[in-house]
């Protein structure tokens, strides 16, 4: 091997060698050896473009440089190792890239050609040691040659280079600059301190400090300092001040802090150099045309190692002629020059004939593409609309080898040239493609059947339509809602199996200012179904308003696919000014002897009350005017809520206070509070009311405070008519009003409005107190809830008890996992300089989330000299309470002082936690936003991590409600410990001055009611207060929703506040409401189409508070005989389930689990809320392993629903009279309470019993000698086997079971058993027979026995079934029965019951369904039905079915003979029946 050192001169080299041979004589030693694949080797030779190897090969001679096409180097490779090549001139880069050994290798000339000095430099040692390491090869030779040719002065270098080894030094202070720069972008070097610290870990350090004088350290400098702190110091600020002056970061002298701009994250993230940044922040800016952008990539650093070679200069001058569409800067002479043409010529895929230039253009495209790409986001970043636009646009030139000019279809591999040349010349746009049919297409391309090779592929380019609708939040803010629309045909070939990215942007033109931009990825899915997407951003105006503004949306990888929409502001009305806030007058405080009652002081343990308690005092506890109050989070509020209700305890002793909490936690820590301060020590009732507890009526008739959920108390009021405590109450107290903005907040609309229209109905006024924060629109609020100048109290933000210190700041980055890690290290370091010793609360948007970030937490502190300075108690007793936890992770971040806290944790595990923060004993806890509403931990400082959580429902992330932010703050400043709160909250870039905006002035609070009009409608057409269309309408205007929608009008799309227009706008509402009410079944709109009547299916929607979609898909799916497995999918369909979180990669687990289970799911809908709860459900059946932690909370999030749904389903079908569904109805409720399969054997359903124990209970006999007949002998295979075999002995069953039970296991299962219901029924039939009103008793004949009592009736005519129960206990534990069923798989308590249905089975017909609730002792139900109408006989079943346990239901025929009606009996039954009337009433 020869190693040459430039391209050209390899041919040289070879041609005189082989030269030389042939003048010698000597080519003989060279010529190939003419083996069996000679003839092939030529074959291969003589195909090759390239001419010098054709020539050179038949002597035995070969080149190999880089400037060779790929296949041509990997010939001449093959062909040496083969041994056809004998002698091989190549370039050294031979010796690095390919590994092909020699036995003698030749270096000739030692002198380089460097292009950045312009002069020749020696060969590095490292390569001549790597050259002369091919010498010699292992299976051939036992030695190798190497010769080095070289002048006279530098023999003896080389002589003693080789014989003594060199060092290697490092090249690290090269590109310092731009390493400091990825490490600061990254996050993990925030100042010089750590860049130093970040030096000593590199390979230059170890050599600087080993070789100091290389690196320009003098001697006397090292001896000074001996660690070269203050070198690394002088380096890092030298390089500092680089990155400072060309923008990539901010770098305070002062303080010695960097921080990462957009332009540095950008340079770090495309992996550009800081010089090709400093070259762009000179020659960029926001009006340059696509050629100057051209001129601008080609002078960028990355392309320095391009040289002009003399030989290339015609070529390229014929390039510039036939492919450059653009103007090149520079011309062939300059490097740059080139650059440009070959980048051209490499868009116009332009044919090159020189070798070199062929590899050149490979790198420059490679290079341009990702520059570009930088380019884009610098002016995306510096809100440049055209510049984006432009550059976004050449980066897909690049990407696709296309000038934008080209047709779009040029993208499509599948289309002959010819044919798009046509479509070209023919200038058609694809607008005009798509209208066109294909037949068309094929004639006017004279080819007819590529039409619809060419429509199919113009229906392919992705194009999407857009929608926006505007709505001013204030006079400066205004919320897009931007509703897309993919329109185009999916094909995996073309765009792959995941989605399409796109780019959106707002841009005003008239400024050239682009205020809002995203990106978007359009998934295939969402294509394929055509699934409208919607986006919500945010926008700044400005007044005077512009005439419009565009959004643009431009696809990030498709040439000609994007699309523009344009947002008008002609017909925009911007709402009111709002009124300004109560100010705080400067009061004296008042002392809570002000009460006048010992026992109200003795509740609090302060004296004073504060300013804000002070100022309203008066008004809440002296007067009896409806109160809004609006004060920032931490200021006393609830002491406000009980101030009024003591007022009630006072003034109207007998009447109720109800205090409505919009979560249940609230709901829950209020009742632990007042428990014990208003139940113990005051003497009054306190009972909760929300979907987990739901207590008897006498409980609720007896108390005197009721703290219940919105939703709850609107289920209950909803028929205030008949229940008399509902009418009793006096006063309602809203905590949160403000979420009336919030997707709940429809719900306490209605309660509050509900509320006015009851009591103007009772003459008797309800006083409704609201508390809430901060309200940008009090007066509204107040308006609404009646209240004048003197109940409304609305104080600004900065009133707090605890002032509060907020710090944004911004993070870029599109996609939302690292956006969050990247803050990690930021809210350390807001932990280290704010709150380095006192509680911090760290907000997160998901359970994954604070796993990651505790994680990453523990791994910043690893690094402190005290790792566990956030745990302030003794390891050893820390480690006692990690043992009692269940969750694996918090075991690990509690022993650093960081505990978790989620809903998925264990509800000991969180009390444990929040033990331990409360009292200081861990000072850092990461939580889910939940958090901020539920409980009322304060710390010193509150961070908030990302401002967004993934909605399942639109599968993207979406930022929290603005309360929800506001709500977290307030956690900070502890009112009794710190003089001032911090809050950090860390952002999305791109919503920064968002949240600027919105923290300091308070967000204006707009009503939701209108996506839910129709439910909450449907339920007062269902109680009766609406009758008619117009009462619809008087409805409306009680609301909230009314108020707004005169201040601010286009928000919520209505054009004017005329008379007119704002009763046109109402009567279409109530009009449409009112006609999907009608779809959906639950009400009948008269012939007059005035007055309106409610169904059955609007009355069970209402009494079960279901949205109306979910009984009209009961009325759809429901059929007389429905298995379970079809009652499974309609309940996992309902409309309450759309809200089920799927989060990110939960369709994968989802398809996981599915494998698992017994019934199949389709397998595209995996990402669907409806798909997961019926996977959750089964997996409840058959208790399966969850796949982790969320989706147990998400199967008591779908479990909290089941049984009202099911109840519903259950009334429907009986009021169809379904006999089978009805029952299967009954069985599903049963395995929903049981956690098992119907199908599987009930003795399952006993604790701690599985399958591989049931042996035990097949093998038992019963043992005893003296058997009674009545006495149950085995084998047991259904739980009243089991109960009768037991006898009511414990130690029967511990002798059956006790091989295989732990003692506690078996004491457990044998409360379950010695509980369940075991029922004696005795029957009697009541009516009249001919002249006498009697009751007959039924025969009971067990199914089978061939003596059939039949029992007479008359046809047609009333009898009234009378079902004894009698609960048997023999020998089970006296005392109080509990009436909860035992259900240790079900979340919340449950009331044991019965259904009574009465059907005929031959029909499938159910004939009665009755309910019955917890049979103690024994218990009569009655059960109305009417005689068959033609004689004959018939047979009745009963079935007594129970609602909580599996296989302990039981069935009765009864045989019927009817005879034909009796005249006397028929009128008797009625007269009795008015009369029982009468009675009632």
């Amino acid at each position: 091997m020869v190693f040459v050192h430039a391209r050209n001169s390899t041919v040289r080299t070879a041609m005189a060698l082989r030269e030389l041979a042939k003048n010698n004589g000597h080519i003989s030693y060279f010529l190939p050896n003419q083996g069996c694949d000679y003839g092939q080797a030529e074959k291969q030779v003589l195909r090759s473009r390239n001419k010098q190897l054709r020539e050179l090969f038949p002597d035995g001679f070969s080149i190999h440089h880089a400037g060779m096409l790929r296949q041509d180097r990997s010939l001449v490779e093959n062909l040496f190792s083969q041994g056809h090549i004998k002698v091989l001139v190549c370039t050294a880069t031979l010796a690095w890239g390919v590994n092909l050994p020699a036995h003698a290798v030749i270096i000739k000339g030692t002198q380089i050609y460097d292009a950045k000095r312009g002069s020749f430099v020696d060969l590095g040692i490292l390569d001549v040691m790597q050259i002369f390491g091919r010498a010699g090869r292992p299976q051939f030779d036992k030695f190798g040659e190497g010769t080095i040719i070289t002048t006279h002065d530098k023999l003896s270098h080389y002589l003693t280079l080789l014989t003594q080894q060199n060092p290697i030094e490092s090249q690290f202070l090269e590109s310092l600059a731009d390493n400091l720069n990825a490490e600061i972008a990254l996050g993990t070097v925030t100042n010089v301190e750590e860049a130093v610290k970040w030096l000593s870990y590199t390979y230059l350090y170890v050599r600087m400090r080993a070789n100091p004088l290389v690196y320009g350290i003098s001697h006397k400098v090292y001896q000074m300092d001996p660690v070269l702190e203050k070198h690394r110091e002088q380096l890092v600020i030298e390089a500092g001040r680089k990155l400072d002056k060309a923008r990539m970061i901010r770098y305070e002298e002062r303080t010695g802090f960097f921080s990462s701009t957009d332009l540095g994250r950008t340079a770090s993230h495309f992996y550009i150099k800081y010089n090709t940044i400093e070259t762009f922040n000179e020659l960029f800016d926001a009006h340059k045309t696509e050629g100057d952008i051209l001129a601008i990539v080609s002078k960028a650093e990355e392309f320095e190692q391009i040289k002009v070679r003399d030989e290339e200069s015609e070529e390229l001058e014929h390039l510039i002629n036939d492919y450059c569409e653009l103007p090149v800067a520079g011309g062939v002479e300059n490097g740059y020059g080139k650059i440009n043409i070959l980048l051209q010529t490499y868009i116009g895929r332009g044919e090159m004939d020189n070798f070199s230039l062929i590899s050149d253009s490979a790198y420059v495209a490679q290079n341009a593409a990702r520059i570009v790409r930088a380019l884009f986001e610098i002016a995306l970043r510096k809100r440049w609309p055209a510049m984006t636009y432009r550059l976004l646009n050449l980066s897909k030139v690049i990407d696709k080898r296309l000038w934008g000019w080209a047709s779009p279809l040029r993208q499509f591999s599948v289309l002959p040239p010819s044919v798009l040349s046509k479509l070209e010349e023919k200038k058609l746009t694809m607008d005009k493609l798509k209208d066109m049919r294909k037949d068309e297409i094929g004639h006017m391309l004279h080819h007819v059947n590529i039409g619809l090779k060419v429509k199919q592929c113009v229906h392919q380019i992705p194009s999407i339509t857009m929608e926006a609708t505007i709505q001013p939040i204030t006079r400066t803010v205004l919320r897009v809602r931007l509703s897309i629309n993919p329109d185009f045909k999916w094909n995996d070939q073309a765009h792959g199996t995941v989605g399409e990215p796109w780019w959106i942007w707002v841009e005003d033109p008239t400024n050239d200012h682009i205020y809002h931009s995203e990106y978007f990825l359009l998934q295939k899915k969402q294509v394929v179904i055509k699934e409208t997407q919607l986006l919500v951003f945010t926008i700044p105006i400005f007044e005077p308003l512009p005439s419009q503004y565009y959004i643009r949306a431009v696809s990030d990888r498709w040439l000609g696919a994007e699309a523009v929409c344009i947002i008008n502001f002609q017909h925009l009305i911007l709402p009111e000014r709002h009124p300004p806030h109560t100010e705080l007058l400067d009061l004296q405080p008042l002392p809570i002897t002000a009460l006048g009652h010992k026992e109200y002081e003795t509740l609090y343990k302060f004296t004073h009350f504060n300013p804000v308690q002070t100022q309203i005092f008066h008004t809440l506890y002296h007067t009896d005017c409806n109160v809004l109050l609006g004060a920032p989070t931490g200021s006393g509020k609830t002491v406000a809520a009980e101030l009024a209700i003591f007022r009630v305890f006072n003034k109207y002793p007998t009447s109720k206070a109800v205090y409505i909490a919009p979560l249940k936690a609230l709901v829950r820590e209020r009742m632990e509070d007042w428990k014990i301060r208003i139940e113990e020590k005051l003497g009054k009732k306190v009972v909760e009311l929300t979907g987990d507890v739901t207590p008897d009526m006498r409980a609720i008739a007896e108390a005197d405070l009721i703290v219940t959920t919105p939703e709850k108390w609107d289920g209950v009021s909803r028929s205030w008519q008949n229940r008399n405590y509902v009418q009793k109450v006096s006063i309602l107290i809203i905590d949160e009003i403000h979420l009336l903005g919030d997707e709940r907040g429809p719900v306490l609309e209605v309660i509050v409005s509900r509320t006015n229209f009851i009591s103007s109905h009772t003459e008797k006024t309800v006083r409704v107190v609201g508390l809430s924060t901060a309200l940008a629109n009090a007066r509204d609020l107040a308006d609404w809830l009646g209240i004048g100048q003197m109940g409304l109290f609305n104080f600004r933000p900065s009133v707090r008890p605890v002032p509060l210190e907020v710090h944004i700041q911004g993070f870029p980055g599109q996609h939302y996992c690292p956006r969050m890690a990247s803050m990690n290290k930021p809210a350390f370091q807001a932990i280290r300089s704010h709150s380095p010793a006192k509680p911090v609360l760290i907000f997160v948007s998901s359970r994954r989330q604070t796993r990651l970030t505790a994680l990453d937490l523990i791994a910043f502190l690893a690094t402190e000299n005290d790792p566990k300075q956030w745990l302030n108690m003794d390891e050893r007793e820390m480690n006692d309470i990690i043992a009692t936890l269940k969750d694996s992770n918090l075991k690990l971040t509690l022993a650093f002082g960081i505990g978790m806290h989620h809903a998925g944790l264990h509800e000991r595990d969180r009390r444990t936690v929040e033990e331990l923060f409360v009292n200081c004993k861990i000072q850092v806890l990461i939580a889910t936003s939940t958090l901020a509403w539920g409980v009322n931990f304060p710390a010193h400082l509150v961070i908030v991590k990302g401002t967004e959580f993934y909605d399942g429902k639109t599968r993207r992330y979406v930022d929290y409600p603005i309360t929800d932010v506001l709500q977290m703050m307030g956690r900070a400043g502890r009112p009794q410990f710190d003089d001032e709160g911090k809050a950090v909250i860390l952002v999305h870039d791109i919503k920064k001055d968002f949240y600027k905006k919105f923290l300091y002035e308070p967000f204006p609070v707009e009503s939701s009611l209108l996506e839910v009009l129709a439910d909450h409608l449907n339920a007062e057409i269902a109680a009766g207060t609406i009758t008619s269309k117009q009462d619809a309408m008087d409805y409306i205007t009680w609301t909230y929703f009314f108020r707004r929608l005169m201040m601010n009008p286009s928000y919520y799309n209505l054009e004017d506040i005329g008379h007119e227009t704002m009763n046109k706008f109402l009567s279409n509402l109530v009009e449409k409401s009112l006609i999907d009410l009608e779809c959906s079944y639950c009400i009948e709109i008269a012939e007059d189409n005035r007055s309106i009547e409610p169904q059955t299916y609007g009355r069970i929607a209402s009494y079960y508070y279901l949205k109306h979609q979910t009984v009209r898909m009961f009325k759809d799916r429901l059929k007389t005989d429905c298995s379970i497995e079809d009652l499974l999918s309609v309940l996992s369909d309902a409309e309450e389930y759309t809200d089920l979180p799927v989060r990110h990669n939960e369709d994968q687990m989802n398809s996981e689990l599915a494998r698992h289970l017994p019934i199949e799911v389709n397998p595209h809908s995996m990402d669907s809320a409806h798909t997961k709860t019926h996977l959750l459900l089964q997996a409840h059946f058959s208790r399966a392993m969850l796949p982790c932690p969320d989706y147990a909370t998400d199967t008591k999030t779908v479990l909290d629903q089941v049984i009202r749904i099911c109840q519903a389903m259950l009334d429907v079908a009986a009021n169809h009279g379904w006999l089978v569904t009805a029952l299967n109805i009954t069985h599903l409720v049963q395995m929903v309470i049981q956690a098992r399969w119907m199908y599987d054997s009930c003795l399952l359903t006993v604790p701690n019993i599985e399958k591989h124990h049931l042996h035990l209970f097949g093998k038992w006999k019963h043992r005893k000698q003296k058997s009674n007949l009545g006495d149950f002998t085995g084998p047991i295979e259904c739980l009243p086997e089991l109960i009768a075999a037991c006898e009511g002995m414990e130690e029967i069953f511990t002798n059956m079971v006790e091989r295989d039970l732990q003692v506690m296991h078996i004491s457990q299962a044998w409360n379950f058993i010695s509980n369940l219901p075991a029922i004696d029924i005795s029957l009697s039939i009541k009516g009249w027979w001919e002249n006498s009103n009697q009751t007959l008793p039924i025969p009971c004949t067990p199914p089978g026995m061939q003596d059939r009592k039949w029992m007479t009736l008359h046809a047609d005519q009333e009898y009234v079934l009378l079902v004894n129960l009698q609960r048997i206990r023999s020998g089970y534990k006296k005392g109080r029965q509990d009436s909860k069923a035992i259900a240790p798989k079900f979340p919340k308590a449950k009331d044991e019951g019965w259904f009574l249905v009465l059907g005929e089975v031959d029909k499938k017909e159910l004939i009665a369904l009755k309910r019955i609730g917890y049979v103690r002792n024994r218990n009569t139900a009655s059960v109305a039905f009417y005689s068959p109408e033609s004689t004959g006989r018939y047979i009745y079943t009963l079935y007594l079915m129970s609602d909580s346990y599996l296989g302990m239901d039981q069935q009765y025929d009864i045989y019927l003979n009817i005879v034909p009606a009796s005249i006397s009996a028929q009128v008797n039954s009625e007269v009795t029946g008015a009369l029982g009337e009468l009675e009632i009433k």
